[in-house]
């Protein structure tokens, strides 16, 4: 009898360590997959680099023609000093926000379209009466623009918006603030060829304003001029690709 339970024993323990070996390898096998798997979808993404996207036209401008005139103009003695442009602010009021959901966001939609950056809702900081406005109703829609999206931006406002203006003469000249930003007033937003004519909800204007690096006007209009802005008497210095 002894010996009948020491040969049941170790044949137990000869099939525990089988299966143990078994999912061992199936383990080892798995892992091995895996690994491979990696290593292959590490190569792919290692095969395929990402692309960068090209300089801004008027950025290239920018610093190969319009900063050595600048340097030439006002005589600066440091690089730092000529003026640049830092951001663009694009506003767009709406009244009836409050009262019209679908207008807003459809001017939501607009604005994204045409500046390629999600917009923000502005709300009202408090309550008049007289206007019948309450605090955080929705009064409008804006969007700031920095770096790449700023210079592509006035790029396709100099060069195919402001053209399609009706009865255009020239952009006005006393537009300046005093410390060196400028604001352009746009009273239709379909002159952006972005924008589709027929899925317009309402044909409503937008306020542009340009903030440069500069407290003086007369620094503002002379950047501002070398960019290619068609100022009101000013022939509008073209921008090479």
């Amino acid at each position: 009898m002894a010996k009948k339970a020491s040969e049941k024993g170790n044949k137990a323990e000869k099939r525990t360590a089988s299966k143990k070996k078994g999912s061992g390898s199936a383990k080892g096998g798995s892992s091995a997959k895996r690994g491979g798997a990696a290593e292959n979808g590490g190569e792919a993404r290692s095969a395929t680099p990402r692309e960068e996207a090209p300089e801004p036209r008027l950025l290239r401008h920018y610093r190969d023609r319009a900063k050595r005139k600048l340097l030439e103009e006002f005589q600066f003695k440091n690089d730092h000093q000529v003026p640049r442009v830092v951001k663009v602010v694009v506003n767009v009021g709406i009244g009836e926000a409050g009262k019209n959901q679908k207008l807003l966001d459809s001017v939501v939609v607009e604005l994204a379209s045409i500046s390629g950056q999600k917009p923000v809702v502005t709300r009202a900081r408090k309550s008049i009466s007289n206007f019948s406005l309450r605090e955080g109703v929705p009064v409008g829609v804006s969007v700031t623009l920095r770096k790449r999206r700023m210079y592509e931006f006035l790029d396709r406002l100099i060069s195919a918006a402001i053209p399609r203006v009706r009865d255009f003469r020239g952009m006005p000249t006393r537009s300046f603030d005093g410390r060196g930003n400028y604001t352009l007033g746009v009273k239709e937003q379909i002159i952006f060829p972005e924008i589709e004519y027929d899925a317009v909800e309402k044909v409503h204007g937008m306020d542009i304003t340009v903030v440069t690096s500069t407290d003086q006007d007369a620094e503002a209009y002379a950047l501002l001029r070398e960019l290619g802005f068609p100022f009101r008497g000013e022939t509008p210095v073209p921008i090479l690709a």
